[in-house]
């Protein structure tokens, strides 16, 4: 049996033809930009979820410091209350004791430089989350303005969706560029 050949080689050329000249041919500029904008909601998501559990991890481990801290702290007090004690009855007072409050006191102090940074860290990064969140949020409100765009066929929501998208590149390479410095 023979087959039928169909010729659609000048039906495509001629389809295409018409897509290229017709009113709403920039549909598919559209949605070209909406997948775009998709893909950079979802590189900004991956790093604002990012930030966002460093600044958590961070914090936690800045109070794990503050507890330790407190533990050095309440050691000292009440190895320098036994110190005072023993020197209000009269009694002598060990030198090894007097170096501990010392030792406390100075593991106190390293203890609060490692707190007061990983805080400083956690906040940088919180920073760089609230950033991150802001482009996610702008190009959000792009693919929706630029679905707005397809379903009413007005190219000016395409245009104020690219200018969303815009603001979203720019929150975008605000947080990347805070993340280098």
């Amino acid at each position: 049996m023979e087959e039928i050949e169909v010729p659609t080689e000048q039906l495509q050329e001629e389809m295409h033809h018409h897509a290229e000249h017709a009113p709403s041919s920039w549909i598919s500029g559209v949605a070209l930009s909406s997948a775009l904008l998709a893909v950079l909601a979802a590189v900004s998501a991956l790093l604002a979820g990012h930030h966002a559990n460093e600044a958590m991890l961070e914090q936690m481990h800045a109070t794990d410091q503050w507890s330790y801290y407190q533990a050095k702290s309440i050691k000292g007090n009440i190895l320098s209350s036994k110190l005072e004690l023993l020197t209000a009855l009269g009694k002598p007072v060990s030198q090894k004791d007097q170096e501990k409050v010392a030792d406390y006191k100075k593991d106190q102090d390293e203890i609060s430089g490692e707190a007061k940074a990983l805080e400083a860290s956690s906040r940088s990064h919180m920073e760089h989350h609230v950033i991150l969140a802001r482009g996610v949020t702008l190009f959000q409100v792009a693919i929706g303005i630029a679905a707005i765009a397809v379903l009413t066929r007005r190219r000016r929501f395409w245009f104020v969706a690219l200018a969303f998208g815009l603001g979203g590149v720019g929150f975008l390479l605000q947080g990347l560029l805070l993340s280098s410095v």
